[in-house]
């Protein structure tokens, strides 16, 4: 990468600690940024099961040293056939924030095609340098041993509880050790016994096993006589799909994103046209019009989604083109302005590595269906039981096609050199997440840490959310425009969790937040090993 980077072999943020140190591991082993991506990926799938899984999907956006860019889209898509005369195994349940409820559904019908092991063994063949069962060893070993449960995830259990009680099999895998009526609580032992067998399986058989070979059979058998979608073909015939970034420009900075049929980048990149031409320090970070403005540029983005999600036309970068042209930017700017004057389950991972490659991966389990598959510890997604992403209604989008989904891991490219890998989980929250950080790094020029953990707000449906830390008085003010409004008191996942990673050229170090707000760590991995580092409980 830079000959100053030398002290350091790369950077990792992510959404827990053992996610970080596989991470981590692999930096100091010799991996590169995808090696030590993919390391991270498995182990989350173990550590924050309330987020990730095997069964799910996701993207990673990879620079490579020679700046190649590329979107792998392993993310789930609908079955090719629904069966007919046979009803589903699909039903509501609601997650309970505390101050705010959502609606979900689960079940075996809920069950889209995962692609999250495919898309990792299709990375690795392509990117990665260490062997597979060297990269998928951290997560063996967590599994096996356990990993204590963190007041996050501890909490995100008791959110999702209905979900992780719905089936004996998930109530099997996620209750506590000393109490088998309740939950696991915070700073008890998650084993998971059988998850460590499918990863050690999987480490040598290949991803045959998961979409052809036993865990498939079972899978599919379950979905025929359970309630399920789910066929030999819907597993055999999934293909990774490898896209171009959406690239963008937001002043003196480049951005790639993730590009169409999903729909989160395209969003982000939106918000951040709608805003590039105004002077957004001038209004001061927090400042009742500053708030204002993101709100009503939240609602045009929201807005604007409807029409990108259902105008896909079959070509979807044409549509991307057409909703990012200055005409359909012009009409929205000029609406917010006017507007302005006058008045879910995921976790991302970014690694920058020594030599300059970047790999920025976001995932999704949805909330989990409920269903574990038998012997293989992995509950499968509820992908099409989640209505941000069926905006047309449920089991009625057409067979075979990827999801549109928030997902939107995405790298920022300054002119002074500076380098950036970021994304975010939270379902609906994701895109406006993201671009409150973006903002705060590119038009406030925060430092990581502050981008990051700054305050901030979601509005959706008339309805403006903010978190704790803003100025009383210019609440007041913003209340007369809001008067529907919800503050959450402390920093919370339900705002997002953007984990960043970067490179500052002109101070010649790796820097990064991971975001409080879903159990963010960042670790910066010496040249030196310090130790031969390895999970611990």
């Amino acid at each position: 990468m830079h000959r100053e980077a030398v002290k350091h072999k790369g950077v990792v943020a992510a959404g827990h600690r053992q996610t970080a140190k596989a991470a981590a591991v692999i930096l100091e082993a010799g991996g590169n940024a995808f090696d030590a991506a993919l390391a991270a990926q498995f182990a989350a799938c173990v550590a924050e099961p309330v987020f990730t899984s095997l069964g799910g999907g996701g993207f990673m956006l990879a620079r490579t040293a020679r700046g190649e860019s590329t979107v792998y889209d392993f993310f789930t898509q609908t079955p090719l056939h629904t069966p007919l005369g046979r009803k589903l195994d699909f039903y509501p349940v609601y997650a309970e924030f505390g101050t705010a409820r959502q609606e979900f559904h689960i079940g075996m019908g809920a069950i889209a095609t995962p692609g999250m092991v495919k898309g990792l063994f299709r990375i690795h063949a392509e990117l990665g340098t260490l062997p597979i069962e060297r990269i998928i060893e951290p997560a063996v070993r967590l599994a096996r041993r356990g990993v204590r449960m963190n007041a996050l995830q501890a909490y995100c259990f008791v959110v999702v509880q209905q979900i992780l009680r719905a089936t004996p099999r998930s109530l099997a895998t996620y209750r506590s050790p000393v109490n088998s009526k309740r939950l696991l609580r915070q700073g008890e032992l998650l084993k998971q016994p059988l998850l460590a067998d499918t990863l050690e399986a999987l480490a040598h058989e290949g991803e045959h096993l998961f979409y052809k070979g036993e865990i498939a059979q079972r899978i599919v058998r379950d979905c025929r006589e359970g309630g399920g979608s789910l066929s030999v073909d819907d597993l055999s015939r999934y293909r990774v799909i490898k896209r171009k970034p959406l690239t963008f420009r937001y002043r003196d900075y480049q951005l790639l994103t993730n590009p169409p049929p999903s729909s989160g980048g395209v969003l982000i990149a939106f918000t951040l046209k709608l805003l590039e031409q105004l002077d957004l320090r001038a209004l001061g970070f927090g400042s009742a019009e500053y708030l204002a403005l993101l709100a009503h540029t939240m609602d045009a983005a929201d807005r604007a989604r409807i029409e990108l999600v259902t105008s896909r036309n079959g070509n979807a970068s044409a549509t991307a083109r057409a909703f990012l042209s200055q005409a359909v930017l012009g009409a929205y700017r000029d609406a917010a302005r006017e507007r302005f004057v006058s008045q879910r389950g995921t976790t991302h991972i970014s690694v920058i590595d020594a030599k300059g490659n970047l790999a920025s991966v976001t995932t999704s389990n949805g909330e989990g269906c409920g269903y574990v598959a038998p012997g293989t510890g992995i509950m499968l997604n509820n992908m099409l039981g989640e209505d941000d992403i069926n905006p047309t209604g449920f089991h009625r989008g057409p067979p075979g096609q990827r999801l549109s989904s928030m997902l939107a891991p995405t790298l920022i490219l300054g002119a002074d050199g500076s380098r950036f890998a970021c994304g975010s989980g939270g379902s609906k929250r994701i895109r406006t997440a993201m671009l409150q950080v973006l903002l705060n790094l590119m038009s406030f020029r925060m430092p990581v840490a502050s981008a990051v953990g700054r305050p901030r707000i979601h509005y959706e449906g008339g309805l403006l959310s903010l978190e704790g830390g803003f100025s009383a008085a210019e609440l007041r003010r913003l209340a007369r425009e809001f008067p529907r409004r919800k503050i959450w008191p402390q920093r919370n996942l339900f705002f997002g969790g953007v984990h960043t990673a970067g490179y500052d050229l002109k101070n010649k170090h790796f820097l990064g937040a991971g975001d409080p707000r879903r159990g963010g760590v960042c670790i910066k991995v010496r040249a030196q090993p310090l130790s031969a580092r390895r999970p611990k409980d």
